[in-house]
């Protein structure tokens, strides 16, 4: 059963606005304070980087990114969705005299801002784009079977086919470096319950065969695999380039907004028509789950505004009436849905990804490995 704000046994955290309504892993320690705070501070200790010792990794980051891409057309990989996050980082790398490669995923849900907001962010900086369009009725049967199958994550559709996508012109292009928009300070709040790893390609394989009705042809996959040959073989570094400056949400956008022409969205990952329709409709529909409260919370942690300040926002609607409606008639016409048919889908209730095969294990098995040879990996190193 879950909770509600007006259930005995609701509580909220004394300091951020995360509480317990559909989050068994929330903990409260006796002041009331939630451990996603904790782990926020910890986190906030161990990868971020301010000041004076900020600008000094990121110089160094820079010019070793320089330096491996000499010769080359390009020195590193950016992701562009138009958000704030991946926008930011396009300008503050183009400051630092990066040669990018901007990738975009086109699955056939952007929104009228988000191209133009694309169109501009290139032509303004002057980088190359590389723009994935995806076969639509393929992506299509994949997202509707994770609606039908009724687990938590369906942005993994799009998220794994762009990390795959990423992957792979790192590899064609001989790229070391891809620099992505992914931060502390802004988003690292998130229930574990919430989401579902992005990259465990057995579960999505087992979705679709349970729940599609087309054959992966032309979908981008990556499995564990892959991601090992990637990382360990041809040695592709991520970098959360974001962790080494100051990054203020709001100043991010006032300076995106004045030098490229950007404009908001109104939410977080808005700039996808479909992301839009289930962050605010099918996530606290169906699951219970409003995730303003975890992109609020990691702003009250980071202090970039007041807990008083997110609970006014909260109180907002997720959806305006009509709105809704008209959102709601567009993403079922794609997706070719009836009323009926959908929700149907939104009554059947909620199921684990793990009731799904998944390649979990091998992952930890990976990770022990890692851990028990570190000594020995290091030596070498040294050798």
């Amino acid at each position: 059963m879950i909770l509600s704000a007006s259930d005995p046994g609701y509580r909220q955290c004394t300091v951020s606005i995360m509480d317990n309504i559909a989050d068994p892993d929330i903990r409260f320690d006796e002041n009331g304070v939630c451990n996603y705070y904790h782990e926020y501070k910890a986190a906030e200790a161990t990868n971020v980087l301010k000041g004076e010792a900020g600008s000094k990794k990121l110089n160094a980051l820079i010019s070793k990114i320089k330096q491996s891409g000499a010769g080359k057309k390009y020195d590193c990989l950016i992701g562009l969705s138009g958000g704030v996050d991946s926008t930011y980082v396009a300008y503050l790398i183009k400051q630092h005299g990066l040669r990018p490669l901007a990738v975009h995923f086109d699955n056939g849900w952007n929104s009228e801002l988000a191209v133009m907001n694309i169109e501009n962010i290139v032509k303004k900086l002057n980088i190359d784009l590389y723009t994935l369009v995806v076969d639509w009725e393929e992506f299509k049967d994949i997202q509707l079977a994770y609606l039908k199958a009724s687990v938590v994550d369906i942005e993994v559709v799009s998220d794994h086919a762009i990390f795959a996508t990423m992957y792979k012109l790192a590899k064609e292009k001989k790229i070391g470096y891809i620099i992505s928009g992914t931060n502390v300070v802004t988003e690292h709040i998130m229930p574990p319950g919430w989401i579902y790893s992005k990259m465990d390609f057995a579960n999505l394989k087992d979705i679709h065969r349970q729940f599609g009705s087309r054959k992966i042809k032309t979908y981008p996959t990556f499995d564990f695999k892959k991601y090992l040959y990637y990382s360990s073989l041809l040695r592709l570094t991520p970098i959360s380039i974001l962790n080494y400056i100051d990054y203020r949400k709001e100043e991010a956008k006032r300076v995106i907004s004045r030098e490229l022409s950007w404009r908001d969205y109104g939410g977080k990952h808005y700039e996808s028509r479909f992301t839009k329709f289930y962050q605010a409709y099918i996530l606290p529909e169906k699951f219970k789950m409003d995730k303003r409260k975890a992109h609020l919370s990691t702003l009250i942690c980071s202090e970039q505004i007041s807990r008083a300040q997110a609970l006014e926002e909260l109180k907002e609607p997720l959806y305006e009436t009509q709105e809704l409606k008209v959102d709601r008639e567009f993403v079922l016409k794609k997706l070719g849905l009836t009323e009926e048919q959908f929700d149907e889908i939104m009554h059947r209730p909620p199921r684990s990804h793990l009731e799904f095969k998944s390649d979990r294990r091998l992952k930890e098995k990976y990770m022990n490995m890692l851990k028990r040879t570190q000594r020995f990996r290091a030596f070498l190193k040294k050798l």
